[in-house]
């Protein structure tokens, strides 16, 4: 792959690691990313992976936006899960004008974030009038820009309709001065996001800064990239986000159990056969769940390039791969935790804080169980088998 795939990413992203993981603590502590690791992401081009090249951005394939939220996540999940976020965000602009993308993404500091789909916009000249409050806005305390998909009605309360009779869906874009965030983010885990809930009233959205997210027929980039979609491109990234926490669980119980020596026990714990074995068998189902997560990702991409086409089969395969990533990589932390016994549960131990942002991440739209259903339904109907061989 030439360098406009974006893998120097993946380098800056290992190098950079040392600062934010010393980050890590006041970034939990004040439930926000800090100054420096924010200036960090912004001057080393990573919250524009996959910003169009027309627009200065990388355009990277996914293994190496894939490798850089890993590496991210190595040092803090927190960081990982706002650079995922906005970085997915940012490929809206495959849907706008030029010089809408050129105002919103190359004005610094150029950070879009949005939360989940919700509330109507009511269709008047020239744009769109919305009222209204969305919540889950990961990264929004970075962002210079934020989004909300709305549902469309026109100006009589009638709701659009697409040409199957489904609900127009639009993505409208205004700055982050123009609404209030509220600070309701006490989570579990992941509590460095800032993932705040953001409000407008009777805001006027002029019509250049919507647009038809995911929508092929409205795509104005020709890259194979945004042919993905922001959908797909979500679940591998936040895929990639649990491995790299699941890797560095792992990390601290083999450096633990190397050196410590457990409560009334004889030998150390590396001389312990559970201990060696558990290691072992954990350590083959982490490399398992990622060699899967990267072989389906790039058996698509290979196919993407190909042919230009992003297939229902290919759209299965990623969720499936990037559904069981996450849980597997919730299996090994959880085995790691507690392979670390009683010093796990201290917080300046490197156990309890990955322990809390997995279960986060687990609990997330990209792992939730009904994917396995929907799978499931498109291999017994024989749309799977593609993708899958």
């Amino acid at each position: 792959m030439n360098a406009a795939s974006g893998f120097g990413l993946v380098e800056r992203a290992r190098a950079l690691a040392p600062l934010i993981a010393g980050e890590a603590d006041e970034i939990e502590r004040t439930r926000r990313l800090t100054p420096a690791v924010v200036s960090a992401l912004i001057e080393n081009g990573f919250y524009r992976a996959l910003l169009p090249q027309s627009l200065g951005g990388s355009e990277a394939a996914p293994e190496a936006f894939m490798q850089m939220l890993e590496e991210i996540a190595k040092a803090d999940a927190s960081t990982a899960w706002c650079l995922g976020q906005c970085s997915v965000c940012a490929m809206i602009a495959a849907w706008l004008d030029h010089d809408t993308a050129h105002e919103i993404f190359n004005t610094a500091p150029g950070v879009l974030a949005w939360g989940a789909i919700a509330h109507e916009a009511r269709a008047v000249e020239g744009g769109y009038r919305v009222t209204a409050r969305w919540d889950f806005a990961s990264g929004s305390r970075q962002a210079s820009w934020l989004g909300a998909h709305v549902r469309i009605v026109n100006g009589d309360g009638v709701p659009r309709k697409n040409a199957d009779g489904s609900p127009e869906v639009r993505t409208i874009l205004f700055p982050v001065a123009r609404a209030t965030l509220h600070d309701v983010w006490q989570a579990i885990g992941l509590a460095g996001t800032g993932t705040d809930s953001y409000e407008v009233t009777d805001l006027f959205i002029p019509e250049r800064f919507t647009a038809f997210r995911d929508v092929s027929p409205a795509l104005r980039e020709t890259g194979p990239l945004y042919k993905i979609g922001t959908g797909s491109t979500f679940s591998l990234g936040f895929a990639a986000v649990s491995l790299g926490v699941a890797r560095a669980t792992l990390d601290a119980a083999i450096a633990l159990a190397r050196a410590k020596h457990q409560s009334l026990a004889a030998g150390a714990m590396r001389d312990n056969a559970a201990v060696q074995g558990l290691i072992g068998r954990t350590e083959g189902d982490l490399r398992a769940a990622r060699a899967y997560l990267y072989a389906t990702a790039n058996a698509m991409w290979r196919d993407l390039v190909a042919t230009g086409e992003f297939s229902a089969a290919h759209r299965s395969a990623v969720r499936l791969a990037a559904t069981w990533t996450i849980h597997q990589s919730a299996k090994v932390v959880d085995t790691a935790y507690h392979m670390a016994g009683a010093t796990a549960v201290f917080r300046s131990q490197p156990f309890e804080r990955r322990f809390r942002d997995m279960h986060a991440i687990a609990q997330q739209i990209q792992a939730r169980d009904t994917h396995y259903e929907d799978v499931g339904k498109a291999i017994l109907a024989g749309a799977e088998r593609q993708a899958a061989h």
